[in-house]
């Protein structure tokens, strides 16, 4: 057996510059001053590959600091360097910067066209924490154009990829990300989540650009939630970093939203200077912020009595906020303009134009509520990968015991597996608004069961198998809690939802049905592998003895109705009305029995309580 080549040690150049890749989030001011050191002697001793990577993070350094177009020059040097030494990594992660440099600028498609062929190559040649900084990018792209679904999805799946361990801060850069595009949907209580974790985990980083984006989405977040008194802190704490790469760098600091958060606070003279520092930055190619800084102006305006002169202003931005509205111009600030010309012609004493304006807002409100149960629909779906991930975890253990591996195997399999637990974590976290999961029981709940049931008996017909529904009723329970106590029947209620998923299989679903009821979908199985199945769950239900809080429970039992697909009209509601039927039969007969749909009419098995 050969041994493989050996390959050449990393030199000095590209041990610095890649060092330089790595701190890029974590010390912002270390990272350049390692990039130029790199670029210097990667000049020097012609490496072309540390050359690429010390202009990777050079052209970074600038897409944070400087303008896009000085980041794409230096972007666009590193391809080329990555392209002559054939480094796919360096080349797709330049591209990254790329799409982020065009959609600043307001280049919206190219931007995406360029993302949207490197994301499969990606999938193959980029680490996952790698991925996520491209992934990162298309959400941007999506963003910018308005399609928030797409980005909050890819979002997503570039904090799992990421993960906290391994991405070198950038899951704080998520974390930012993810609470704009929330604040795009109007979910501002989940955004503040997300920044507020942003904002903890820079605590370990020395970071002042990023951590200043986290507060300027903080002030957003509190004055959209009216509570723009407590924005004021961090508005003072934005106002106090360094306008260089030191602080938080000369692009612009969204003046015009901390303007806003401070008229709403009623503080008058710093929202006026904030507006003028907004109104002499430098013209951006941001429609947002175009629109975003008329308001700012208009307010003002009107905060010092004069509404004919903010309605005048106000008018600048009716025109990109009209009709369909603007490329790039999100619904956040059409809904902000709008809402201020109505609270202006009100105030004017003109109801009309203000009923108008409030209509047109009421509009968009309606659409970007319908925005933000799509993206949460997005987000739950990423449940659904989570069971995947976890199912494709223990295969991996198996095959893993079954093996015999070198160490340098084993300890890769296990760094391995140690990543993906953390991406669950992440996600379980990050989904944990939108979590389909009764928190007593442990089980899914009815909404979950009302999602899931459609799809599971369409993929039953589909494939000509049939799905079994058990609905499950524990016998006298409200005795227990009249006679114990609450306390003591949610104890229960968690002891059998224990019993389900113990007893279930992966391709089970279990959910609470509601109170004391349960609902068990049994997909590839009839109805008389159900009820067995059933049966045999209230034997091992009747022979569980409870001691909770001084009150023994024993001999319990439950009453149950099943039903499989074949037996009902090709409809999911008529196989919940069938195992209905079925539970309410088995309870007239004196509960502690499972009857399944059609069946005759049984008695409780020998030896029930």
């Amino acid at each position: 057996m050969t041994t493989p080549p050996r390959r050449a040690p990393a030199s000095a150049a590209l041990r610095l510059a890649r060092r330089a890749w790595s701190l890029q989030h974590i010390d912002s001011q270390r990272a350049i001053a390692c990039a130029e050191k790199a670029l210097q002697l990667a000049l020097a001793s012609g490496d072309g590959v540390a050359e690429g990577w010390a202009r990777l993070s050079r052209g970074f350094h600038l897409l944070y600091f400087a303008t896009p177009g000085e980041a794409a020059a230096e972007l666009e040097m590193a391809q080329r360097c990555f392209q002559a030494v054939d480094d796919r990594t360096g080349h797709i992660l330049a591209g990254a910067g790329l799409v982020r440099g065009l959609w600043r600028v307001g280049k919206f498609r190219e931007s995406l066209a360029l993302a949207l062929p490197l994301r499969d190559e990606a999938q193959h040649v980029l680490k996952p924490h790698e991925r996520g900084i491209l992934l990162n990018a298309i959400a941007g792209c999506y963003s910018a154009q308005g399609q928030f679904e797409q980005a909050f999805a890819y979002m997503f799946q570039a904090l799992r990829d990421a993960g906290p361990t391994r991405a070198h801060g950038f899951d704080a850069v998520l974390h930012c990300n993810l609470a704009h595009e929330l604040l795009q949907l109007g979910d501002c209580h989940e955004a503040l989540r997300h920044v507020d974790q942003g904002v903890a985990r820079c605590a370990g980083l020395h970071n002042p650009r990023l951590l200043s984006v986290l507060l300027i989405n903080r002030v957003i977040c509190l004055t959209e939630l009216d509570r723009p008194q407590e924005a004021l802190p961090d508005i003072d704490r934005v106002l106090a970093l360094p306008a260089d790469a030191s602080g938080r760098g000369a692009m612009g600091s969204a003046f015009e939203s901390l303007a806003i958060a401070a008229l709403r606070a009623g503080r008058e003279p710093l929202g006026a200077q904030l507006v003028e520092r907004a109104l002499l930055a430098p013209p951006t190619p941001s429609v947002d912020e175009q629109v975003e800084r008329i308001v700012a102006a208009a307010m003002l305006e009107q905060v010092r009595g004069r509404l004919p002169q903010a309605l005048a202003e106000l008018g600048r931005a009716l025109p990109l906020v009209g009709g369909a509205g603007t490329e790039g111009l999100s619904l956040r600030l059409r809904c902000l303009a709008l809402h201020t010309l109505a609270d202006l012609h009100e105030l004017a004493g003109e109801p009309a134009l203000a009923l108008a304006a409030l209509r047109d807002w009421q509009r968009l409100h309606l659409q970007r509520s319908q925005l933000a149960s799509r993206a949460r629909y997005q987000a739950a779906t990423l449940q659904t990968e989570l069971l995947r991930l976890q199912h494709k975890l223990d295969e991996n253990d198996a095959r893993r015991r079954a093996t015999e591996r070198a160490r340098s195997d084993l300890q890769a399999i296990n760094l391995q597996l140690s990543r993906k637990v953390a991406e669950v974590q992440a996600l379980q976290s990050a989904l944990q608004e939108q979590a389909t999961i009764d928190v007593l029981t442990g089980l899914f709940n009815r909404r979950h069961l009302n999602e899931t049931l459609p799809a599971m008996h369409a993929l039953a017909l589909r494939d000509g198998q049939p799905l079994a529904v058990a609905i499950i009723d524990l016998d006298h329970f409200k005795a227990v809690n009249d006679e114990h106590g609450h306390a003591v029947g949610d104890r229960l209620l968690a002891a059998f939802g224990r019993l389900l998923i113990e007893q279930g299989r992966r391709s089970d679903v279990a959910c609470r049905y509601g109170g004391e009821e349960f609902c068990l979908l049994m997909p590839r199985t009839d109805a008389r592998a159900a009820s067995r199945k059933i049966n045999a769950l209230l034997r091992q239900w009747r022979s569980q003895i409870f001691t909770i809080d001084g009150v023994t429970l024993a001999a319990l039992s439950f009453s149950a109705g099943v039903c499989d697909s074949r037996q009902a009209p090709p409809a999911p509601a008529h196989l919940l009305k069938l195992a209905d039927d079925a539970l309410l039969a088995a309870k007239q007969l004196g509960r502690n029995r499972v009857l399944a749909a059609g069946a005759p009419l049984a008695l409780p098995e020998r030896g029930a309580a």
